[in-house]
């Protein structure tokens, strides 16, 4: 345990990562607020998951397909102007689609508006990955800095449910939707003051492909596997509100999702610290493969508090997952797309849970909630299956070259 604490604490020492870390968490604060608070408000304003669930997953798919663009952006002119743009008109879209529902307005106009605030999401969750990949040569470093911002996202993912359920049981879903809308704009002010832009670097001015880094096989491997578990995480999404609202206790639903985050929490801060003799690439698919089993059991169903224990313990393995995903990518992606690589892995997690959502929220009006979590194992052990067909690096690789 001291040789675990001793590690932590000297990556922690090094130059700005505190700082780092920080701003990571407070910058990425709307991606545990503003998925659920939508879906709850517009359950609520809409009559049922069907349609709230279709808009949410607009919003993310919107989001999905304008994420490498960004990233292409982003790697050619720097994070900046992009950063001044979707800050300013993610939240103001967010305003439009709460008034438009309030209004009465129809379920096209809503689409629009959640499809507008997807294009304009603010990419701090992908300049912060780009900005470890930056900050550090190491595999070793890169592995720790993944592994605690996979954990920070899950405090995100802890905290915004939270707060969320506690708006919503105390003043409404207007409220807590109004609620994540402000965080939004408190986040993009945040990463915008921090340090975090003096670590972006510019590409390595070799000969661009239109497709990026598509080109490399592994990494489309990697794509391939990061939205099939992020289809089952968005299932989740659904499935845990949804039994909030079966009890007719919907702040339940938050509460899942805040315990399911807990869970990844843990496992993320203990992947980073300790050493493991498989190579990542085993890692990664030894991590979806373990997953399928307490999302499965979800489905007998238990009471409410075995149920919290098997969503716990569910949540696990995410952060681990995420964090090995992201040592591939930082791996494999050559620098002139380092971004762009992050973004074509966040297009498959936005995606991905975008779909999971959609899919999530017909299951339970048409088949059952049940069915949302076996639905949801079956694809982490067939995501598991596909993982092991990812191949290290050949030997003549550099580490440099190879990442």
């Amino acid at each position: 345990m001291k040789q675990f604490l001793r590690k932590y604490a000297d990556f922690v020492r090094q130059r700005d990562v505190t700082k780092l870390l920080l701003v990571g968490l407070l910058s990425r604060m709307p991606i545990g607020m503003v998925g659920f608070s939508m879906l709850i408000f517009l359950r609520e304003s809409l009559g049922n998951f069907t349609l709230a669930g279709a808009a949410v997953g607009i919003d993310y798919v919107a989001a999905a397909i304008a994420a490498p663009i960004v990233g292409r952006i982003v790697d050619r002119s720097g994070p900046k102007g992009v950063l001044y743009v979707t800050g300013v008109m993610q939240p103001l879209w967010l305003v439009v689609l709460l008034v438009a529902v309030k209004m009465g307005w129809s379920f096209t106009v809503v689409g629009l508006c959640a499809a507008l605030t997807g294009i304009f999401s603010t990419p701090t969750t992908t300049l912060t990955r780009t900005m470890w990949r930056h900050r550090f040569e190491r595999e070793e470093d890169r592995r720790m800095a993944f592994a605690l911002d996979s954990v920070t996202i899950e405090i995100n993912f802890t905290l915004g449910p939270t707060i969320v359920a506690a708006v919503l049981a105390s003043f409404g879903s207007t409220a807590a939707f109004a609620v994540a809308i402000a965080t939004v704009i408190g986040s993009f002010l945040v990463f915008l003051a921090s340090p975090a832009l003096r670590y972006f670097q510019a590409g390595d001015g070799g000969e661009r492909h239109l497709l990026g880094p598509l080109t490399e096989p592994r990494l489309l491997l990697i794509y391939a596997c990061t939205f099939g578990l992020t289809v089952c995480l968005g299932l989740l999404e659904v499935g845990y509100p949804a039994y909030g609202a079966f009890l007719a206790v919907p702040a339940m639903g938050g509460l899942l999702l805040g315990i399911n985050s807990l869970g990844s929490a843990t496992g993320g801060a203990l992947y980073g610290g300790l050493h493991f003799r498989l190579p990542v690439e085993r890692q990664f698919a030894c991590a979806l493969g373990l997953m399928a089993l307490p999302i499965l059991l979800h489905a007998i169903p238990p009471p409410t508090p075995v149920l919290m224990v098997f969503a716990f313990f569910a949540g696990a393995l995410i952060a681990p997952s995420i964090a090995a995903q992201s040592v591939l990518v930082s791996r494999l992606a050559p620098p002139r797309y380092a971004t762009e690589a992050f973004t074509w892995g966040s297009m498959c997690i936005i995606s991905g849970l975008g779909v999971g959502m959609a899919l999530g929220g017909w299951l339970v009006e048409s088949v059952s909630l049940r069915s949302v979590f076996i639905v949801s194992s079956a694809l982490a052990g067939s995501v598991a299956l596909l993982a092991l067909l990812i191949t290290a690096p050949h030997p003549v690789e550099s580490p440099r070259a190879a990442g």
